[in-house]
């Protein structure tokens, strides 16, 4: 495949998102849209009408919902298109649960053995996310917070940990059926924590590290 852009649609606010592939682009483009409601939960896509939305042919969206079918956003209806999954309360509390036994423990053991100068270099990371906040850039933020965490599981030095964590994350973020547009002073707050939890875990304070680990995984309502 060649390189190109796409032009970003709905609110996403006409960015333009570079890829090396049509279907990288594309596949970026509607997980942005997932995260952003722009792909409502119960919907029906047809591939050819996303292809014309994206100014591309129907093959590079067919093989970006193909993922997204992977991941657990679609489902794949034969002579149809993709239908986008709804989400429970349920479901994204199980997420939570979830990533909290995986992410949690991994976090406190890091805090004890990673010295203060490699958290500090994380500083801008959290920031991306404090940006993307104030911003009330929701598919922005949702990014950076994946980095974030990212950069933080990547630590461990364990692939595999971080790429189920990675997954598990994504997955997280995607809306409830008719769940109001997530809020920028949730955004804001949310962002926030990244910032103490380093601050916490610079200063070597493990009990704040803790119940700031944790508090970020059950109180916050932001797509973290």
């Amino acid at each position: 495949m060649h390189d190109a852009v796409i032009p970003a649609q709905g609110g996403t606010g006409g960015r333009k998102v570079f890829r090396h592939s049509v279907r990288g682009q594309v596949l970026e483009a509607l997980r942005a849209a997932l995260v952003d409601g722009e792909l409502v939960p119960g919907e029906i896509y047809s591939g050819p009408a996303l292809g014309e939305r994206f100014g591309v042919s129907a093959t590079p969206v067919r093989e970006a919902m193909a993922q997204l079918a992977l991941e657990g956003a679609v489902e794949c209806l034969p002579n149809r298109g993709f239908r986008v999954l709804s989400r429970t309360a349920r479901e994204l509390a199980e997420l939570a649960e979830v990533r909290a036994l995986l992410e949690v423990p991994v976090m406190l053991r890091l805090a004890r053995t990673v010295p203060p100068e490699t958290w500090e270099s994380l500083r801008p990371a959290a920031a991306a996310t404090s940006a993307a906040a104030a911003a009330g850039d929701v598919p922005g933020y949702a990014d950076a917070d994946r980095a974030f965490h990212r950069a933080v599981l990547s630590l461990t030095g364990n692939g595999q940990l971080v790429q189920v964590a990675e997954d598990l994350h994504r997955r997280s973020q995607w809306p409830l059926a008719n769940a109001p547009r997530v809020r920028r002073a949730d955004l804001v707050a949310d962002a926030a924590e990244h910032s103490a939890l380093l601050e916490a875990l610079v200063a070597g304070e493990l009990s704040a590290v803790e119940s700031l680990v944790r508090e970020h995984f059950t109180g916050a309502t932001a797509p973290h």
